[in-house]
């Protein structure tokens, strides 16, 4: 369930993270692949003496906006839409191994997030190459930018503002080491990946409105309302949407929230204490106050409770955000009612002899009322699951377990070794 780590500009969001609320100078103290006819190539730096000036100068404005210095320079690649499909995808299965990617599969399955027949690999290797317009990979510290047309129009420029941010990010905070040790914790990972995205929109933000023409502008605005990019958008499910989408908007008005209080001093100070929860991101005060996440543990002996021939394929926290995703209310823009009062959670995906497989979700709330509230909502999105399930009651009047089970016997379960009253 991990976020992918690429530090990417998702096209088809650029025109609505790209024009904030403030709009004064900031202080720097308080996809399917596109049918381009370009022919496939390897991909290569941009060799033209005056396209290399053109770099250097977004990158003086860049770092003026920011307040960051650059470290070691880093030479932009332009490659075709066909292109950045093939590197993509070599980021995604070096980022996503395959085991991981089968494990989140086999849990999204379960829950009823994905449909029976959809490959989580292919899902989101299609919508990254129908709506990333430019990366930055960490791990090869190289920036690439899409050009359809092979030049640098204020398009390009954009998304370079963008990617290059990226780079002084990792070159003054480490963005690898930022997600060390967050692979069962994806949760926390988005809420990082979060304060990244969100940093650079917003910079980008204030980039395009300091240096680009109205016309020019309006030219973004037209290639990030790209229909064909937005209907392979609205055609993915929702919580592998959530993975891209929710760190460019939500981190944009988390980012925006923290710059606008205290600067991009404030901004930075983020990377050295990151935010540890969706619930951080959507709801900023809380992270102002740091109100971390209760801790929510599983049996660690589980599986072995369970009998001969089961094991745990994965364990994870689905979090504020992809708990609304799953309560199917919510959406990729914000939490519903219903996961607001998210206070902790930990899901494990089991599977047993036989093709059987079950899944525990412990999850706790702040208030009893919030986790009534839950659980009404929770007893509709078990009947959209891939198995029978039930919304039970755990220690407490704040706690409440999802089980569900491949049948109603891998249900019963489940339910038992748990403690829980069916």
């Amino acid at each position: 369930m991990r976020p992918v780590a690429i530090a990417a500009i998702v096209a088809v969001l650029a025109a609505a993270c790209g024009s904030p609320t403030p709009s004064a100078s900031p202080s720097a103290t308080a996809s399917p692949p596109s049918s381009s006819s370009a022919p496939a190539a390897s991909p290569s730096p941009s060799g033209s003496g005056g396209d290399a000036a053109v770099y250097a100068q977004i990158n003086e404005q860049v770092r003026a906006i920011r307040g960051l210095q650059e470290k070691t320079p880093v030479e932009p690649t332009i490659v075709s839409p066909d292109e950045m499909t093939q590197v993509l995808k070599d980021s995604f299965s070096e980022d996503y191994p395959p085991e991981q990617v089968a494990a989140d599969e086999q849990l999204y399955h379960g829950l009823g997030l994905l449909p029976k027949d959809d490959k989580l690999a292919d899902l989101y290797i299609d919508l990254l190459s129908s709506q990333v317009a430019g990366l930055y990979d960490p791990i090869k510290k190289k920036l690439y930018v899409v050009s359809k047309e092979g030049g640098i129009g204020a398009v390009e420029k954009v998304y370079y503002s963008h990617e290059y941010d990226h780079v002084l990010q990792d070159q003054n905070f480490d963005l690898q080491k930022m997600q060390n040790g967050l692979d069962d914790k994806t949760d926390e990972a988005l809420a990082r990946q979060s304060l990244v995205e969100g940093d650079a929109y917003l910079t980008m933000s204030y980039w395009l409105q300091q240096n680009l023409t109205p016309e020019e502008i309006g030219e973004v605005i037209q290639a990030s309302n790209d229909p064909t990019a937005q209907q392979a958008l609205n055609r993915i499910p929702p919580i592998v949407q959530a993975q891209i989408t929710f760190s460019a908007i939500q981190g944009t008005q988390f980012v925006t929230s923290v710059q606008l209080g205290g600067g991009w001093e404030a901004v930075n100070s983020g990377f050295a204490d990151p935010p540890q929860s969706t619930e951080q991101i959507l709801h900023p005060e809380k992270y102002a106050s740091r109100e971390a996440p209760i801790t929510v543990d599983l049996p660690a002996d589980l599986a072995k409770r369970m009998g001969s021939g089961w094991s745990t394929v994965m364990s994870d926290t689905m979090g504020e955000h992809q708990t609304a995703i799953w309560l199917g209310s919510g959406t990729v823009a914000a939490a519903t009612d219903a996961s607001a009062g998210w206070g902790g959670d930990r899901i494990t995906y089991l599977s047993g002899p036989s093709g059987s497989w079950a899944i525990a979700w412990h999850t706790v709330w702040d208030t009893k009322a919030d986790a009534a509230e839950f659980e009404v909502t929770a007893k509709t999105a078990v009947e959209k699951a891939g198995g029978p399930g039930q919304v039970l009651p755990g220690e407490g009047g704040t706690t409440r377990w999802v089980v569900i089970g491949s049948d109603d016997a891998a249900l019963q379960k489940v339910a038992n070794v748990l403690g829980l009253a069916g």
